[in-house]
């Protein structure tokens, strides 16, 4: 079974995606050095901000290791990641200083475009079945 020829914009949504999953790995370090060097009021909130930050970049990593492997499955997993950056961005907006709430939501909304481009669902579909017994969808 050959693969089939990849498009670029797939490859664009595969470099935005691990470049947000190694800013999270950036932010998992910050948070653990926080936790030893910041002496943090509540260490179990930290700890646990910390967790979460490390397993969220595995995840996300994990995303775009299968973008680049065209599996089907990945046009939710970056509308689900859009979508969570977005609310984030909107929290971060609504503060005095916005300008980070920009710098997330603007590749929150290139995600969601770049994810639903015709050779991104072209490359992402699911390959017909030859059985004729079966439905055909590619979805």
């Amino acid at each position: 079974m050959s693969e089939r020829p990849k498009n670029p914009l797939l490859y664009t949504l595969a470099a935005l995606v691990l470049l947000e999953g190694a800013g999270l790995v950036a932010g998992t370090i910050y948070l653990v050095v926080e936790i030893f060097v910041g002496n943090p009021e509540y260490p179990a909130t930290a700890i646990a901000y910390a967790v979460t930050a490390a397993i969220f970049a595995v995840l996300v990593i994990m995303v775009g290791w299968n973008i680049l492997r065209a599996r089907p499955w990945i046009r939710g997993a970056v509308v689900a990641l859009a979508v969570l950056q977005g609310l984030v961005a909107y929290s971060i907006l609504v503060t005095k200083e916005p300008t980070l709430g920009w710098v997330l939501l603007a590749p929150a909304l290139v995600l969601v475009v770049l994810v639903f481009t015709r050779p991104v669902l072209r490359a992402t579909a699911r390959p017909s079945r030859d059985d004729d017994d079966r439905d055909h969808r590619t979805f």
